[in-house]
């Protein structure tokens, strides 16, 4: 039997949020395995419209016949300008799912799984020119410090890229292996797994430039909103989290709300999730990549007259 290409995470209540209107216009911005699209298809009338939008090539099979879909193979830090090339100034709601899909973790020759010696890839785009193998072979000592500090919030950055200078120096690290094996000094006896998924994470989001994606897709999801509309964003770490936390409740990324002259907070959004909602364990049991799933939700104001 086939493993799936991705199981949606969080799917009733993503949906749920979104609150669809029938006739209404929504966008997937990461539609994977197209569970998530599905699920929002089987809510809209034959007037609704879902714009889906992914990077990888490999999703594009997995598009249901459906003539209310449009498939955009685009990575969705184009958004808006997607939207507008196909007419569209405004939609209804907004769905992303920033996991991985298992089908990434699940193929050796993607690279992004530390379960496998295949090349070091991890490409979601690969049309892309920046692979790991070529960011960990050329980055400078401090960039690649930098890297592992920030996005994979890993103790000792130095230590690492020192492992990874010394290594190169003998042969360019081009696959999975090389990798463990350059940084295996440094590396937490009884902790492999845990080192090695914030290493990864932290080679891959730089790989794919994913902390910068998601801001010009924040911002131009208000942009592009009807007032009323939602956004739904289901992340998986904290830096994620903390990004989508703070714009939803503030506007911005810092977190810091404008005040209007009487000292009341002037934001975008009403937020409707005071905590993020988690999957239950139930889904988690079904589906171990979802434990560390959390989803907010916000609506865009209505403008003030």
């Amino acid at each position: 039997m086939n493993q799936p290409y991705h199981v949606p995470v969080l799917l009733t209540e993503s949906i749920e949020a979104l609150d669809i209107r029938p006739e209404g216009t929504y966008v997937d911005v990461t539609f994977g395995g197209g569970g998530h699209s599905r699920a929002i298809l089987d809510k809209l009338s034959d007037q609704g419209r879902l714009v889906a939008f992914d990077q990888d090539a490999d999703a594009r099979a997995n598009r249901p016949q459906d003539s209310r879909l449009l498939f955009v193979e685009s990575n969705f830090r184009f958004l808006r300008s997607w939207l507008r090339y196909h007419g569209i100034e405004a939609v209804d709601g907004i769905l992303a799912d920033l996991g991985v899909s298992s089908h990434h973790f699940d193929s050796e020759q993607r690279g992004f799984s530390f379960r496998f010696d295949g090349p070091l890839d991890m490409r979601m785009n690969q049309r892309a020119q920046m692979t790991a193998a070529e960011l960990v072979n050329s980055y400078e000592s401090e960039a690649l410090t930098t890297i592992f500090r920030t996005y994979g919030e890993l103790e000792a950055p130095h230590r690492i890229t020192q492992c990874i200078e010394r290594a190169r120096t003998e042969a360019p690290l081009t696959t999975i292996g090389a990798l463990i094996e350059a940084v295996s000094p440094v590396t937490p006896r009884g902790s492999e797994s845990k080192f090695l998924a914030k290493l990864f994470q932290a080679l891959r989001i730089e790989v794919n430039g994913e902390m910068e994606a998601l801001k010009m897709m924040l911002e131009q999801a208000r942009k592009v909103l009807r007032p009323g509309g939602r956004l739904v964003v289901i992340t998986y770490h904290s830096l994620e989290d903390r990004l989508v936390k703070n714009f939803m409740r503030s506007g911005n990324f810092e977190g810091r709300a404008e005040k209007d002259f009487f000292g009341r907070a002037q934001t975008p959004f009403d937020v409707l999730t005071r905590k993020a909602v988690v999957p239950t364990p139930e889904e988690i049991e079904r589906n171990p990549r979802s434990r560390s799933a959390k989803m907010r939700v916000c609506v865009l104001k209505e403008p003030v007259e």
